[in-house]
């Protein structure tokens, strides 16, 4: 059964005329009778009575119309929706994104891509990377930020390097000012304010401090960004955190850099290998990579060159 049959048969049975009919869908009569008789074989019914040039639906041909013009409108809204897509007028994007790219780089990048394409839906999924690694995986995303190195035992993705940024050091205004810079080692006198498990700051630190000698102290711990920041406003203790974070974090928080060679974190965009992302995570990317080259990251972090 072809659509092209059932655009025939329904032309037949609204204009009860098959050479009317062939006027409307623009094709020959012989050419549009032959393709309802094709129709009626297939499906072993007869689907017109032909009495005497009175052209009647069958008892097959009644129950046949309902459906026939349901598929065909299906068929037109698939190609629309198809059409609009292309075009990026309508769809969806999944991104995935570390809480600190979310409340750092995304929001400039959203706007941009929101003002471009507003009929695009964007969803967004926050995470850590081995997290946001496993959702791609599955199907769940079309793109994730995340940062480099992958895990272990990562499925095939396809990544991009976007920028290098510094880690740096907040502490509350309020509180007294830690060396500036602030060594790595100095971490052993300062109780820190850690993120919950799963998040990659909260193993880059740890395993920074462990590199110094030392295991790290914590005053409160398993909080995501957001919260993080809070208890360090409240005099709780001192957090690492991006530097595009930090500069986003208002005056009550003070920053302070970590010595050379300090740390810093790699950022990439991933998606999976053997599947293309669909073309507006595609109009996504190219923005992000856009405004990345542009200069919007703040300071201490950069565009990737080379």
């Amino acid at each position: 059964m072809q659509l092209q049959q059932l655009q025939y048969f329904v032309a037949v049975a609204e204009t009860r005329h098959f050479t009317r009919a062939a006027e409307r869908v623009h094709v020959s009569q012989p050419s549009l009778s032959q393709q309802v008789r094709a129709l009626e074989k297939e499906l072993g019914a007869e689907l017109f009575s032909r009495a005497r040039g009175n052209i009647g639906l069958t008892e097959a041909g009644e129950a046949l119309l309902p459906l026939a013009r349901r598929i065909l409108a299906d068929a037109d809204t698939a190609r629309l929706e198809v059409q609009e897509l292309a075009r990026l007028r309508r769809g969806r994007v999944r991104l995935g994104a570390t809480p600190s790219l979310c409340t750092g780089l995304l929001p400039d990048v959203l706007r941009a891509f929101h003002d471009r394409h507003p009929g695009i839906r964007l969803l967004i999924d926050e995470g850590g990377s081995h997290d946001l690694v496993r959702r791609l995986a599955r199907g769940a995303l079309d793109l994730a930020l995340i940062v480099l190195p992958l895990p272990p035992a990562s499925p095939a993705l396809t990544t991009v390097e976007l920028l290098r940024e510094d880690l740096v050091v907040v502490s509350s205004a309020a509180a007294p000012a830690p060396p500036d810079p602030v060594r790595i080692a100095d971490l052993r006198e300062v109780p820190l304010v850690m993120f919950r498990h799963g998040y990659d700051l909260r193993e880059l630190t740890v395993a920074a401090c462990r590199a110094a000698g030392f295991e790290p102290s914590f005053t409160v711990e398993g909080g995501e960004m957001d919260a993080v920041l809070g208890f360090v406003r409240a005099g709780l203790g001192a957090a690492v955190v991006p530097r595009m974070v930090a500069d986003r974090a208002g005056p009550d928080l003070r920053v302070t850099p970590l010595a050379p060679p300090g740390l810093r974190r790699t950022i990439a965009l991933a998606h999976r290998s053997d599947v293309a992302p669909p073309r507006a995570a595609r109009e996504l990317q190219r923005v992000l990579l856009s405004t990345v080259s542009d200069g919007a990251t703040r300071p201490g972090g950069g565009p990737v060159e080379g």
